[in-house]
């Protein structure tokens, strides 16, 4: 949506300049013309690169909400679905998950770990959770250059941490897994193997009698399951908000897990 506003206030500053032009003649109306027309150029610039924070922090400070179709809604903030179904309302938020480790990389003995871990993870929490991989073919132009650079912004970034009086440790070892994973895409490229990316997210859904009571709820659960998945695998995790979380809400443009639990236990599956 801030893409869309971007290139329309860009393209009003261009048809203002053009404006200009044909009624040069009416100096009062072209200054003015030739006022407005950098503005919204600069309007169109900030937008359509910071907009993916600008237009949720605008949408909620004056309250507007993006109705995209009967019954569903964004809440204010752009961080969830609401939807109203019977007496009960259903929030639902998408969280990212960054895993810094691959299985394929592993030893038998690691894979099991590492399973341990995420079985821990998913016990520890006691709410309906949909957990979410998309996997797809990168393709491999310009994107090794990609790569070293996201490489050598991890090993700055690892360097600055040691070079502290306390370094983190859990820190360090997030860094040096993400190093490790660069290696790793850099050595399959190199053997001219095409990369296989992963978005991985998580989908969960509050209840309450009111919007604001779902959107807390679902809020509350967002919160125990970004301590829960970032302590147990040590993995970077962050609610989507914005065009990221419409595009996730998009893959689930069906009915919440939490509601697909309680129809499938009513119908006896």
């Amino acid at each position: 949506m801030e893409r869309n506003i971007a290139l329309a206030c860009i393209g009003i500053g261009t048809i203002l300049v053009a404006m200009t032009f044909i009624i040069s003649g009416l100096w009062s109306i072209a200054s003015f013309l030739l006022i407005l027309a950098p503005l919204f150029s600069v309007a169109g610039l900030l937008l359509f690169k910071y907009g993916y924070w600008m237009l949720p922090f605008l949408t909620r400070r004056v309250r507007v909400i993006d109705v995209i179709e009967e019954p569903y809604e964004f809440s204010t903030s752009q961080d969830a679905v609401i939807k109203k179904i019977g007496n009960a309302y259903y929030a639902s938020m998408f969280i990212h998950v960054k895993v810094y480790e691959s299985t394929t990389e592993k030893s038998e003995d690691q894979k099991a770990a590492f399973m341990d871990l995420w079985e821990r993870a998913i016990s520890g929490l006691k709410f309906v959770t949909k957990f979410c991989i998309s996997s797809y073919a990168k393709d491999l132009t310009k994107y090794r250059s990609i790569i070293e650079n996201k490489k050598a912004d991890a090993q700055l970034r690892l360097a600055n941490e040691r070079g502290k009086p306390e370094p983190n440790e859990a820190t360090l070892s997030k860094l040096e897994r993400e190093i490790s994973m660069w290696d790793n895409m850099l050595s399959k490229i190199a053997t001219g193997n095409n990369a296989i990316m992963q978005i991985t997210y998580i989908m969960t859904c509050g209840q309450g009698p009111t919007p604001e009571m779902a959107l807390a709820a679902a809020k509350n659960q967002a919160n125990e399951i970004k301590s829960t998945i970032s302590t147990t695998l040590n993995a970077d995790v962050a609610v989507l908000t914005g065009d990221d979380m419409k595009r996730c809400f998009e893959w689930e443009y069906m009915l919440p897990p939490q509601i697909r639990e309680e129809s499938s236990s009513q119908a006896g599956v």
